[in-house]
């Protein structure tokens, strides 16, 4: 499966948001204009990522949106599904069980369903924070210190 310019751009979006939005609602046109990506577009995607409960708008001429809980705890693999739908690299039901020979039960077994496994594994492992301190130490941005 192909990640569309929908996955792609969402991912990159929800970055932007985790780093930019310290304790702030960010506009989608500073996000777009970050991310070079087109605002109607955008538009688009945080309308599927509010409806999924990722995010949450704010009305109103300071409105923007924040995420809807803390980015250690918001899953690529959550992020994925919501815009993507389910991912595998094969459908699953082109395997007709009952007439399944073994060269094709092989391959299905070892190496479709094990590539799947895999990199759904690692989508459910990765979270927006490693996404967001990984675009921190790539573009030296030290993380914003709070002291008591």
């Amino acid at each position: 499966m192909k990640v569309s310019t929908k996955g792609r751009y969402g991912l990159r979006a929800l970055v932007d948001l985790t780093v930019y939005s310290t304790d702030n609602h960010v506009s989608l046109v500073s996000i777009a204009e970050r991310q070079k990506i087109s605002l109607n577009y955008l538009e688009q995607v945080f309308a599927i990522l509010r409806k999924a409960g990722i995010v949450k708008s704010i009305k109103g001429a300071q409105g923007g949106y924040i995420l809807s809980d803390k980015p250690e705890n918001i899953k690529v693999s959550t992020i994925l599904r919501v815009l993507e739908g389910d991912f595998n690299i094969i459908d699953e039901n082109i395997y007709d069980d009952e007439h399944i020979d073994a060269i094709q039960a092989a391959v299905k077994n070892l190496v479709w369903l094990k590539i799947n496994e895999n990199v759904n594994r690692y989508l459910e492992s990765t979270t927006l924070e490693d996404l967001a301190n990984e675009y921190r130490r790539l573009n030296n941005i030290q993380p914003i210190m709070y002291y008591i």
